[in-house]
């Protein structure tokens, strides 16, 4: 039996003691750690929930100086040193924040904006080349020569553009009233007012001082290969009084109308009305066309492809186009300056306020066998 010397003992004990010290140590730097954490994370929320006039989402310094300075008061010389706040067009930059909300809430408002591609430009025009023809190409061996192969054919896309406006008024004592949600209110007025004119303009506007929408394109029976170049394809059915005996069938001639490469992504189009005459339609087993979504956010779809309801879209009758099915983000282009301006107008309409809001939008179809017409013949 080995005996330990009393100066070992010693030792190990004092090197336990070291070690249960230096763990208590640790631990106490942890406990610090953790407590500091606590302490910003109350800050942090203590700070949330205090109420920021004019809105918590827009709290950014430059957009609390615009809104308090210039909107609600009036106040120009407060924008001095806002690089973004510039006059511009008989008006002023909003912020960042601001035009994204409206931007936003653009998306959700507008159907056509929501399937079609946008793209943002930094100044009045855009102008956007694509091929007509493709590019030729061929098969050779590893040590063949390369002949040279076709030049592909080009055509210009320059959307029609005019600027779009809205004017929402609120009275001076909205505008005094700190607990008044001014951005979100603004954010809002404007953007409905942009999807009412946008929804019309997308879809049938001629091109005039406005976009030129879908239906205004040309319009012809023949295939992708025979048609010009920027000519949409219908196909006829129907009368004067409605659809064709077997309307179903005319859709599904529609679908496969579509390229295939165009068909993933692709979107049926039409008003309340024609959605009512399509949801009453079945196939030969008695099931209706119509799916409507299940799960909240979940599009309804019409063989299998989601609807969008478009109020702008013409009604069932003699020569319209009630329907459009197509890959709208290939085969409708939208134009718009990032930037919307606005100019405070106190005199006007005493006592309100009006705040003249403009942005600058174009719109054309880019794709022209992207989108197919059904038309309800004469």
């Amino acid at each position: 039996m080995d005996i330990v010397a009393p100066a070992e003992v010693l030792d190990t004990s004092f090197d336990l003691v070291a070690r249960q010290d230096a763990a208590d140590q640790a631990l106490g730097v942890l406990r610090a750690d953790v407590d500091e954490v606590k302490a910003r994370l109350a800050r942090i929320a203590r700070a949330a929930a205090r109420p920021v006039p004019g809105g918590a989402d827009f709290a950014g310094p430059e957009v609390k100086s615009f809104v308090d300075g210039y909107l609600r008061r009036g106040r120009e010389t407060e924008l001095k040193s806002l690089s973004g706040a510039v006059p511009a067009d008989g008006g002023y930059a909003v912020p960042r924040e601001i035009d994204a909300a409206i931007a936003a809430r653009l998306r959700n408002l507008s159907p056509i904006r929501a399937i079609a591609q946008v793209v943002q430009t930094g100044t009045a025009g855009y102008r956007k080349l694509i091929t007509t023809g493709g590019t030729a190409s061929g098969w050779v061996g590893e040590t063949a020569a390369r002949p040279e192969t076709d030049t592909p054919e080009f055509a210009e896309i320059a959307p029609p553009t005019g600027e779009l406006y809205a004017n929402p008024a609120a009275s001076q004592a909205m505008l005094d009233d700190a607990g008044f949600d001014f951005q979100d209110w603004l954010a809002g007025e404007i953007a409905a007012e942009f999807a009412r004119a946008e929804g019309a303009a997308f879809v049938a506007g001629n091109g005039i001082d406005r976009p030129r929408g879908f239906l205004s394109a040309p319009t012809a029976a023949t295939g992708d290969a025979l048609r010009a170049f920027g000519t949409l394809q219908y196909l006829a059915s129907g009368n004067a009084t409605g659809f064709d005996a077997n309307p179903e069938l005319k859709l599904i001639d529609l679908v496969h109308m579509l390229k295939a490469g165009h068909r993933q992504g692709a979107t049926w189009v039409m008003n309340s009305a024609t959605l009512a005459q399509v949801r009453k339609l079945k196939d030969a087993n008695g099931a209706f066309l119509w799916q409507p979504g299940l799960v909240e956010g979940q599009p309804d779809r019409l063989l299998g492809y989601p609807v969008v309801d478009a109020a702008d879209m013409p009604d069932i009758g003699a020569g319209s186009f009630p329907i459009a099915f197509g890959n709208f983000r290939a085969g409708y282009l939208i134009a718009e300056r990032s930037a919307t301006t606005i100019l405070r107008d106190p005199f006007t309409n005493k006592p309100f306020v009006h705040f003249y809001a403009v942005k600058r939008i174009g719109g054309q179809v880019l794709d022209s066998d992207a989108i197919k017409l059904l038309r309800i013949v004469a």
